[in-house]
C-alpha cells in the first residue's frame, strides 16, 4: 500500500520517524517539527486517503467520536503494510511514530495489532472510544499520550482510560494532562521533542 507522502532520508545512522497527521492536516504538518526536534532523522509522513469534506484523514467516522470501524480495520491494515515497507526499506535504522488527533488514532490501532513494528510511539489526543484487547507484544515499549484536561473532543475519561491500557499492557507510558483543549501545547511538544530524542542513538 503506497501513500502520498513526505520523505526525507536522514543520516542512516539516525532513527525514521514516522509523522501521522490530525483531520484536515497533510504530509508537511509536522515534517518542520521533526527538524526542529531531531534534524538528522528520516522522516516519512504520508497524507490520509479519506477526504471528510475535503478535509485529510486516515480513516472513516459516521459523526463526532463514532468510527466507521470496518474501515478503521481495513485503512489500519493498509497502514500497517506501508509501514512494513518503511522498515523494510531501513533495516537498522529505528522507527519512532507519533500522531495527532486522528493521526493518533490510527497510530493507536496499529499498535493494538503489531507493536514491535515500532521503536517508540507518541499518540498526542487519541480517541479510542472502544476497550482494545489485550495485546502482550506492548510490554516494555516506549509509548507517549498526551491529552487536554478541557478537550471536547477527546474526553479526558477516555484519555486516562487509554493511557491506563497501555500501562495494563506493560508499556513503558509516560503521559501528560494539560490544562487545554483539542489543541498541542508547549508543555506537550516539549514533551515530545524529550520522547524523540530520549531513542536517539546519538544522544
Amino acid at each position: 500500500m503506497t501513500y502520498h507522502s513526505h520523505r526525507h532520508a536522514g543520516s542512516p545512522a539516525q532513527p525514521v520517524i514516522l509523522a501521522l497527521h490530525g483531520t484536515g492536516g497533510d504530509e508537511h504538518q509536522f515534517t518542520d517539527l521533526i527538524r526542529r526536534t531531531a534534524p538528522e532523522a528520516g522522516i516519512v509522513a504520508p497524507r490520509g486517503d479519506v477526504s471528510e469534506y475535503g478535509a485529510n484523514r486516515f480513516f472513516r467516522r459516521t459523526g463526532e467520536g463514532v468510527y466507521d470501524m470496518e474501515d478503521l480495520a481495513l485503512r489500519t491494515g493498509r497502514m500497517l503494510d506501508f509501514v512494513r515497507a518503511v522498515r523494510a526499506e531501513n533495516p537498522p535504522r529505528p522507527l519512532f511514530a507519533f500522531g495527532y488527533s486522528n493521526g493518533a488514532n490510527i497510530l493507536a490501532a496499529m499498535l493494538f495489532r503489531e507493536p514491535k513494528l515500532f521503536d517508540r510511539a507518541a499518540l498526542l489526543h487519541p480517541l479510542i472510544p472502544w476497550e482494545p484487547q489485550a495485546q502482550p507484544d506492548l510490554a516494555g515499549r516506549p509509548v507517549f499520550i498526551s491529552a487536554g484536561r478541557e478537550d471536547p473532543i477527546c474526553p479526558l475519561p477516555q484519555s486516562l482510560a487509554l493511557i491506563d491500557w497501555f500501562s495494563r499492557q506493560g508499556a513503558r507510558v509516560e503521559s501528560l494532562i494539560e490544562p487545554g483543549g483539542h489543541q498541542i501545547g508547549r508543555a506537550e511538544l516539549a514533551g515530545l521533542q524529550r520522547f524523540l530524542q530520549s531513542g536517539d542513538p546519538a544522544s
